[in-house]
């Protein structure tokens, strides 16, 4: 399945004219005004919090469009940062506009929480790391017996910090999000992260997609409103499982770049800068499964 994308493979954004304010792990970010961004979704890969060296094709407009349809399924939930400023006022120059048509979004330049609203659905990754030493995921205390994959009893709220580029993002409590951000944007920002995962998590299923768990960041607007910004529910914040072949007991195969960890952990990194080149086929096999994940979810 080739991935949707016009543009050629891009591990960074160049453009004349607009000041680079931010460079993620796999977004840069321009300054447009006081009230606007240009988001430009690159092919960059990132793993163990390392970027890698290599782009995966198509992989950048594929977020952007699995993006774009969340934010247009969840506004009813909670508003999101997508603006109708158009990317012409902001590129006018046709050639530069061209090459990133189909991985840019024009967003609201909002106040970013310095959080990462993580929600759990199944016990997998760290949750389940935490589980098998303690019974707890980030202290929140589970049935005995779980095993690797199984669906929790509900969905767990266990936010983190935002680590800096090259680092590890911090697994957090409650309390702690409280002291960041007050307690009232703290009870909003867990109600809407439980809502959207739900939501999304029910419309997943009946595309043959379970979505284990996945990772919101939230902002708020002039007037204090919370606002989802970032990306929303993609193969790069989320792990996403085929239903036809899960089974409870072991990592299930997916949609998302689990499949370039499993690989990586095959090799004798040590998960530090800079990152092991990939082979072809590993390239080629991830374009796949982030291409058919776009297709699942939104056709």
């Amino acid at each position: 399945m080739s991935a949707p994308s016009s543009s050629p493979p891009m591990l960074e954004s160049r453009l004349r004219g607009l000041k680079r304010i931010h460079q993620g792990k796999v977004r840069d970010i321009y300054e447009v005004d006081d009230r606007h961004m240009l988001i430009v979704t690159t092919d960059r890969l990132s793993a163990f919090d390392v970027v890698l060296p290599d782009p995966i094709p198509g992989k950048g407009a594929i977020l952007t469009k699995i993006s774009q349809f969340w934010f247009d399924k969840t506004r009813h939930i909670i508003p999101n940062h997508s603006s109708d400023y158009s990317l012409e006022r902001v590129v006018p120059d046709e050639t530069e506009r061209a090459a990133i048509a189909d991985r840019s979004m024009v967003v609201k330049r909002l106040n970013a929480l310095p959080i990462e609203a993580v929600v759990r659905g199944y016990l997998i990754g760290s949750g389940w790391r935490d589980y098998q030493q303690t019974g707890q995921v980030c202290g929140i205390t589970l049935p005995a017996g779980l095993k690797q994959a199984d669906r929790l009893p509900e969905p767990l709220f266990t936010p983190a910090t935002k680590a800096e580029l090259g680092s590890h993002d911090e697994n957090i409590d409650y309390e702690r999000v409280v002291a960041l951000v007050g307690r009232g944007i703290a009870e909003q920002v867990r109600a809407a992260a439980l809502s959207l995962y739900s939501f999304a998590a029910e419309h997943a299923r009946t595309r043959g997609i379970i979505i284990a768990d996945t990772k919101f960041e939230f902002g708020l607007d002039e007037a204090g409103h919370l606002t989802l910004i970032d990306e929303a529910l993609t193969p790069d914040s989320s792990r996403f499982w085929p239903i036809d072949t899960y089974r409870p007991g072991s990592s299930p195969p997916s949609f998302d770049k689990q499949f370039v960890r499993d690989y990586l952990e095959t090799l004798s990194w040590d998960k530090r800068p800079p990152g092991p080149r990939l082979p072809t086929e590993i390239i080629e096999r991830t374009a796949s499964k982030y291409a058919e994940a776009l297709q699942r979810l939104t056709t």
